[in-house]
């Protein structure tokens, strides 16, 4: 057998070995639908904590927004990874600290978000040789930063 039948074969066997890993992850911490509907309108944060469990995320600009969340992804082999499901579920409070709103989402209500691959051009950041190869020298102080400037203090 010649040296690309081999390599051909061993290829094919190896592609086929490879198609046959399917993996699916679940991820979040998104609580069971009992407990979930156990959640009414006037709650406190405190009795949905010990309901619910700590929320996947807390909007940053709005602490009275809770996001618990949950996601199944699929991966065969090599291939990118597809998500095949989102739950989401947004729990509002008003500034009492009670529940004001319950919002439950999926995939279908989400988008996918396609990352930019350009780069905003800066000046300010490009280096120069020296910069690159003796910007940082002197700027190192193993026992701390002193405000004291030694030729100053004289």
């Amino acid at each position: 057998m010649s040296i690309s039948k081999m390599f051909l074969l061993s290829s094919i066997m190896f592609f086929a070995a490879c198609s046959s890993d399917i993996f699916v992850s679940h991820t979040g911490n998104m609580p069971s639908e009992e407990k979930i509907n156990m959640l009414f309108k006037g709650q406190s944060k405190q009795d949905v904590l010990e309901l619910l469990g700590s929320p996947s995320s807390v909007v940053t600009l709005d602490k009275d927004t809770w996001i618990y969340m949950s996601s199944e992804i699929k991966q065969v082999a090599f291939l990118a990874p597809e998500e095949i499901d989102r739950n989401v579920l947004v729990v509002k409070f008003n500034p009492e600290g009670k529940i004001s709103a319950i919002e439950r989402l999926d995939k279908t209500q989400g988008g996918e978000i396609e990352i930019a691959q350009e780069q905003t051009p800066n000046p300010e950041q490009k280096e120069g040789f020296f910069q690159k190869y003796f910007g940082g020298v002197g700027q190192y102080l193993p026992f701390g930063n002193s405000n004291k400037n030694p030729i100053r203090d004289n």
